[in-house]
């Protein structure tokens, strides 16, 4: 069985896939880094979007998610942003802790794994 990768830098890729299942890397926000944590959930989730997209995928066929927020308090207004994205039906298991994350601008990581459409 081959493992493709998609974005693959030095040090991590933003997905792995392996025999029909899609390994995401934790994504956190690029242009909205300091901003809001709605502002951050949103743009978070759109490249979470896009990346299950280069993989085959989509927000429907997501299995499991982990969501790490530095102030879980915050979690009402992550929540906001995160059930209107979800299709109904298609909530998958989830996790959500606080964390330190590695930059102080970043309020939010998402990490997900889901399934390849047709499998």
């Amino acid at each position: 069985m081959t493992i493709e990768r998609i974005g693959v830098t030095q040090r991590w890729c933003d997905a792995a896939i392996f025999n029909g299942i899609v390994f995401l890397a934790g994504h956190v926000a690029e242009k909205t880094e300091g901003r809001p944590l709605g502002e951050q959930t949103a743009e978070v989730l759109a490249l979470l979007e896009e990346t299950l997209e280069a993989a085959g995928s989509d927000k429907s066929r997501i299995l499991s998610v982990q969501i790490f927020l530095t102030d879980i308090s915050r979690i009402a207004e992550m929540n906001a942003v995160w059930d209107a994205w979800v299709p109904a039906g298609t909530a998958p298991a989830r996790a959500t802790v606080e964390a330190k994350l590695a930059s102080p601008g970043h309020d939010i990581e998402i990490t997900a794994v889901a399934a390849k459409k047709g499998v």
